[in-house]
């Protein structure tokens, strides 16, 4: 069974976001240093239930919204899956360096989300 592992925020002013969250639910932001501007968030301790996320920083382009990544084994069979069964992939495979394989999907009912296979090897 594939589980929801991770959802993404996105903001215009990220320094204005982190204050809101940081203040109202008490998450704690770190800089990723990865190949682009993103935070990663946590939500709380692992031993409670939930899920940490991450936010990155967006200019005005239309099309960020906040989603969630479904965890998978095979991102290859997932999405030749999402398209026999009538989903859209709208972000094709890609390496998230030292991570893994990243994707995005529409469902049949215009949802969008992400998938994920962990691979720290994916460049």
């Amino acid at each position: 069974m594939s589980r929801v592992v991770h959802f993404d925020l996105n903001a215009k002013n990220p320094e204005r976001a982190i204050k809101f969250y940081e203040t109202i639910f008490d998450w704690e932001f770190n800089k990723w240093e990865g190949p682009m501007e993103y935070w990663m968030i946590k939500t709380g301790e692992k031993s409670e239930p939930g899920i940490d996320g991450g936010m990155s920083k967006i200019d005005d382009a239309p099309g960020f919204e906040t989603s969630v990544t479904i965890d998978v084994e095979s991102i290859d069979n997932v999405v030749k899956q999402i398209r026999d069964f009538g989903g859209e992939i709208i972000q094709p495979k890609m390496a998230i360096p030292g991570v893994g394989w990243f994707a995005q999907f529409k469902d049949t009912e215009g949802n969008k989300l992400g998938i994920m296979q962990d691979d720290p090897s994916a460049n």
